[in-house]
């Protein structure tokens, strides 16, 4: 090997060691779909496994324009959230097992000292960028369109 593909060679090893230091775990591959909320269109990642869902956002720099994670639970049940190790401002939507959104709040980045918890039992739980609810004019009784799909197998 020539002394200048050496020198490549070793400084794509570098940027990629470079790359994944501080940065945390690596990014796993999570599943997506597109749904509807509010009529507007989103496409999300699923987090269905206690795994996925305890990574969450957490590394992430940013997130796309009307792009979210949606977590999937088998049942409806109470739901808690934090932000550790998550800079991306955000907000949740906690949704019922018919897709009716039932509480909205904002959460803070790198928040570990306050849990963001649903009122009531929700089947699912959608985070986005903070103000995507209010900029698209999605609230409280809004509806989500989850496809099928997306609910199979859920976690938790």
């Amino acid at each position: 090997m020539g002394r200048e593909r050496r020198l490549t060679a070793l400084a794509c090893a570098s940027a990629v060691a470079v790359a994944s230091c501080g940065e945390g775990p690596p990014r796993i591959s999570l599943e997506t779909t597109v749904l509807r909320v509010g009529g507007r269109e989103v496409r999300a990642e699923i987090a269905r496994t206690p795994a996925e869902m305890s990574r969450g956002l957490m590394y992430r720099r940013s997130l796309g324009r009307d792009c979210g994670m949606l977590f999937v639970y088998e049942a409806p049940r109470i739901l808690s959230f934090w932000m550790k190790n998550t800079r991306i401002p955000l907000d949740i939507a906690f949704i019922d097992d018919g897709g009716r959104i039932f509480q909205i709040e904002g959460m803070r980045p790198y928040d570990e000292s306050s849990r963001t918890v649903s009122r009531e039992p929700a089947r699912f739980a959608l985070e986005m960028n903070r103000g995507w609810f209010a900029r698209n004019g999605v609230g409280v009784g809004a509806l989500a369109e989850i496809p099928g799909e997306a609910c199979a197998k859920g976690g938790g």
